[in-house]
């Protein structure tokens, strides 16, 4: 059997003018990670990350710290994350219909980082139990098949027993827990929420089967033993 390792970028810039960009944070988060593999031995034969700065990024500061691994990354857009402003664009006024404080918290997101998070789990639950699709906002299930469609590639492309990490964000993680599981996407997003900056899931793959193996792995930070390095956007 081989491995599919699913990293989720570093902290990103809530709040910032550019959200794309890794945050000192999510720089040695990215590293600790790189680190820890190396000190376990673990080396990736094949890298994948969708087209954002946050995930290339975390490859590329991983990577850096695993000498033994291929240093290439390859663009796969299927592990782009959803996008987050359409939805949120798309929503937040049915939102904010009895949330009257829903849009200074988006727009003040780094100051009110709790109240942000409530507001937004509104909007992706509207989101992702909408029946009709809406013009210009990808519908969660194309999301889904999106992902589904990157992971087929990737398995297409990957010898016996090879060890592969995708650079990717919380939001196809989930849709990958979604199609192995068939959880609900509510149930899914629950554990989305869960989903640590830079922790690890990991699928096994053989000849015509995927499945998972562990779900938001985050002993690199753990064994850090710096609770701050432990963030969730």
């Amino acid at each position: 059997m081989g491995s599919i390792y699913l990293i989720r970028h570093g902290q990103a810039s809530l709040g910032a003018e550019n959200y794309d960009v890794l945050s000192p944070m999510g720089i040695e988060q990215s590293k600790i990670l790189g680190e820890h593999y190396h000190r376990t031995g673990l080396t990736f034969d094949r890298s994948y990350a969708g087209e954002m700065d946050r995930q290339i990024d975390t490859g590329k500061y991983a990577l850096a710290q695993m000498p033994g691994s291929d240093q290439q990354i390859l663009c796969e857009p299927a592990f782009n994350e959803y996008a987050a402003d359409t939805v949120m664009q798309t929503y937040l006024p049915k939102v904010a219909e009895a949330e009257p404080d829903a849009m200074h918290y988006v727009q003040n997101a780094g100051q009110y980082r709790k109240e942000f998070q409530k507001i937004f789990s509104q909007v992706i639950t509207l989101w992702i139990t909408e029946t009709k699709e809406v013009s210009g906002c990808e519908p969660w299930s194309a999301f889904v098949d999106r992902v589904k469609g990157g992971l087929a590639r990737v398995l297409e492309d990957a010898p016996r027993g090879q060890n592969i990490a995708i650079f990717t964000s919380g939001g196809a993680i989930t849709a990958a827990l979604q199609l192995i599981t068939q959880m609900p996407a509510t149930s899914a997003f629950e554990l989305n929420w869960q989903i640590v900056n830079t922790s690890v899931s990991r699928l096994q793959y053989g000849k015509n089967k995927l499945s998972l193996a562990s779900f938001n792995n985050q002993a690199h930070l753990d064994l850090h033993q710096q609770p701050d390095c432990i963030t969730y956007r």
